[in-house]
């Protein structure tokens, strides 16, 4: 019995011992080739490669010769590489080997009310800076303590942490970034040097662009880049991953203009050129089905309000009285929707008053 049990059991050792050695051989190569998001892959590592924020850069650049920095408060739109500098001018502070210990960073997805910054951040505030860098470049005395969208902070956290940024300045300093320098407190804003990022030139995006498709061996035509800048709207971030979807949705094709559009959820121009021709239409019907249409191909009204304002505005074919109308009725179904209203009774509002603009005076 022992030997029929032991039979079948040493037969299946090699088999199972090739599958073992298989699969780890196959985790030995997945960890070779790790994937990451380009974002993240891109991401400067140091201040020299942050793209268009001169003065910003100049600022951080004397601060590291001289080992001195003030507290920050970075503000400015989403995607300008606010993060990213301060955490590159970190590392190149600290060092590689220093950076987790002297760095602490709260973004808005952490707990961030009141009692988060009187304990943790006041707790690590309140640590001595010790320790010299391997490579044996100056290391500062300080920390740093970045406040990721610090304007989605309480007030009375935001006011918990006057005392805190004062008390601990021998020690301690602090950076705060968000995208609404008005939702900081006063007492906050004067403690701190302010920098505005601006969003990203089209030029200097276009050619951030260029070296990824580069890097990772991507055919992309000129216009798609073009595009591919304008859709982003000086967001780097978000133009970075709408260029990675795209690379993986064609499968090393050439990446095309109409393929931006399917990415980035942009509504084509001959949807909104139709839309407009049905409201010059004077037909109430057709307006109705076009309309119905919109929303069964399932875009956004939001976006079609943004790329409407635009169309509008840049005519020629409408009055500056027309203009104003229409873009006051804009304002009004943005605000509609922002607070929940239908997308199918805002759009309809919104295209019976373009088609009584557009057919009054004819």
């Amino acid at each position: 019995m022992q030997a029929f049990l032991k039979g079948p059991a040493s037969i299946s050792t090699k088999p199972v011992a090739a599958k073992e050695k298989s699969a780890a051989g196959s985790s030995g190569e997945g960890k070779r080739t790790k994937p990451i998001p380009w974002v993240e892959k891109y991401r400067p590592k140091n201040v020299d490669e942050v793209a268009f924020q001169d003065e910003v850069v100049a600022v951080l650049k004397k601060s590291l010769e001289g080992a001195d920095l003030p507290n920050l408060l970075f503000y400015g739109p989403p995607g300008t590489g606010k993060t990213s500098t301060i955490l590159a001018a970190a590392r190149e502070l600290f060092g590689p080997d220093l950076f987790r210990q002297r760095v602490l960073e709260l973004n808005a997805s952490d707990e961030r009310g009141i009692q988060v910054i009187r304990e943790k951040v006041k707790a690590f505030a309140q640590l001595t800076a010790s320790g010299s860098r391997s490579d044996g470049k100056m290391c500062p005395p300080f920390k740093i303590v970045i406040l990721d969208e610090a304007d989605s902070m309480t007030s009375a956290a935001q006011a918990a942490l006057r005392r805190t940024m004062e008390k601990e300045s021998k020690t301690t300093r602090f950076c705060l970034i968000c995208n609404y320098i008005s939702r900081i407190i006063e007492p906050l804003t004067s403690r701190c040097s302010k920098f505005r990022f601006k969003p990203l030139s089209d030029s200097v995006q276009q050619q951030r662009l260029l070296d990824v498709s580069e890097k990772e061996h991507v055919k992309i035509s000129n216009e798609a880049v073009s595009y591919l800048v304008k859709v982003s709207e000086g967001d780097l971030r978000k133009a970075i991953t709408f260029l990675q979807s795209a690379t993986r949705l064609m499968g090393g094709k050439e990446i095309t203009e109409k393929i931006i559009t399917e990415i980035a959820g942009v509504i084509p121009k001959e949807t909104i050129d139709e839309l407009l021709l049905g409201c010059q239409s004077g037909s109430f019907e057709k307006l109705e089905t076009l309309a119905k249409n919109v929303i069964n191909e399932g875009f956004a009204v939001a976006q079609l309000v943004n790329q409407l304002h635009d169309t509008v505005v840049e005519s020629a074919d409408y009055s500056d009285k027309q203009k104003s109308a229409i873009a006051e009725k804009l304002a009004e179904v943005d605000k509609c929707l922002a607070d929940g209203a239908d997308e199918f009774l805002q759009l309809m509002s919104l295209c019976a008053l373009v088609m009584q603009q557009l057919t009054q005076n004819t």
